[in-house]
């Protein structure tokens, strides 16, 4: 005998990503006290991810890139802040 598959609602959805981002419990036991299949909240919560995030058209190996770049990014401001600073203070010295 099929499954009866339940309709839910935006707000439901929404209700329940929230509840597995903002909460310390798991997946699995979010889904469970929902009623909800876990591999469909599982879903829910990637789709979420990827919107917050703005990679839903993006490739895995796009994805990793960008996470790559963006840590290199921050890298080169943190060197870039040290070498102002190392710059500064002998001018600074300088016109005491």
């Amino acid at each position: 005998m099929p499954e009866k598959r339940r309709k839910v609602d935006r707000e439901f959805r929404e209700g329940a990503v929230r509840i597995v981002r903002e909460s310390s419990k798991p997946l699995a036991q979010v889904a469970r006290d929902l009623g909800v299949n876990e591999g469909t909240l599982g879903n829910w919560v990637k789709l979420d991810r990827q919107a917050r995030e703005g990679t839903a058209e993006l490739s895995t190996n796009d994805i990793a890139e960008l996470k790559r770049l963006r840590a290199e990014v921050a890298e080169l401001r943190m060197e870039r802040d040290v070498l102002k600073r190392s710059v500064v203070l002998p001018v600074l010295d300088a016109t005491k």
